[in-house]
């Protein structure tokens, strides 16, 4: 029987994927992109369109920064200005130019041609975005916002394939690149998105086996093991009916992970518990129905409850 693939599950795996981002400041440049509305990064109700007067203040905060780039064409508060404003007032078309100026004259920043890569990708500028990715990973071969957007992008392309060559690529460097320069790549982090990959194509035992050696390298590193390989193979083995075997895993990833995460993961744990159990179909009770004896059970009838409220998809990540 083909296994359902469940929205916890993908949402889980990204969620994953994407925390040990969490902790990094990305800046308030690149934050400023994620709240936007319409880029599918944020869905605070508040984003809506600015009011009259917010979107007056930011065409006069732009039109400032022009006057100031017209005599200083580098001067790069006035470009950040000018990407934050035409971001609020959500002409994202008018943030890629002078974006692209900050990434030519700041590159060992790559955090401005990432949020440019983003930029291209949401204007559907695909060849461009890819570009922008690789020139940042040629550069910075382990930078996770690229590595991570490329392989979003790969996805959204229906190139898997594509996107599992360019991780195990990474891999094959990694140790190389990590002798030259300690940290230089993340290991357990390609592995999670690797991981991610082969879950988005209904891999699971080639995702168990990658999950599996992050576990070993987690561990290898000492000190409080990473939870995230750990918590990835539990939802595996959930989605693939294993359930007595992911409740272990899932209960050692709740003591290894940082106090920011456990909240996140317990509702994970509980909403796939919810959306994995079984139908009253499956079981073979019908509530309200009869007994073996003939009997009418009327105890059967569970009162009206509310639905599970669904945990978000994912916690600050660019889309997949």
């Amino acid at each position: 029987m083909a296994i359902k693939r469940n929205r916890w599950l993908v949402g889980g795996i990204l969620f994953i994927a994407v925390a040990a981002l969490l902790a990094v400041s990305l800046g308030p440049l690149i934050q400023a992109a994620f709240d936007q509305p319409g880029n599918g990064y944020g869905d605070n109700a508040a984003n809506t369109a600015a009011s009259p007067d917010r979107q007056a203040e930011l065409e006069g905060r732009a039109n400032g920064y022009e006057l100031v780039l017209e005599r200083e064409p580098d001067n790069q508060a006035a470009l950040e200005g000018l990407v934050e404003a035409r971001i609020g007032l959500e002409d994202l078309s008018g943030a890629v130019e002078p974006l692209a100026r900050l990434a030519e004259l700041n590159p060992q920043e790559p955090r401005y041609a990432v949020l440019l890569a983003q930029a291209k990708q949401e204007l559907e500028d695909l060849e461009g975005a890819a570009q922008t990715y690789r020139s940042v990973l040629t550069a910075n071969p382990g930078n996770m916002e690229a590595l991570q957007g490329l392989i979003a992008l790969l996805i959204e392309q229906e190139r898997p394939q594509a996107a599992v060559g360019l991780l195990q690529d990474t891999l094959k460097t990694a140790e190389q690149s990590n002798k030259i320069q300690p940290g230089t790549i993340d290991v357990i982090a390609v592995k999670l998105l690797l991981g991610q990959v082969y879950a988005e194509q209904s891999r699971y035992d080639d995702a168990i086996a990658i999950y599996d050696t992050a576990i070993q390298d987690a561990q290898n590193l000492g000190g409080t093991p990473d939870f995230r390989p750990t918590l990835a193979k539990g939802l595996i083995l959930r989605e693939t009916g294993k359930e007595a075997e992911a409740r272990p895993l899932f209960e050692t990833a709740l003591s290894l992970a940082p106090v920011q995460f456990k909240d996140r993961i317990q509702q994970l744990i509980d909403q796939g518990a919810v959306e994995t159990a079984p139908s009253d179909g499956a079981t073979g009770e019908t509530p309200g129905g009869t007994s073996d004896d003939g009997t009418t059970d009327d105890t059967s009838v569970a009162p009206d409850t509310a639905e599970p409220e669904a945990a978000p998809a994912s916690e600050g990540q660019p889309e997949e």
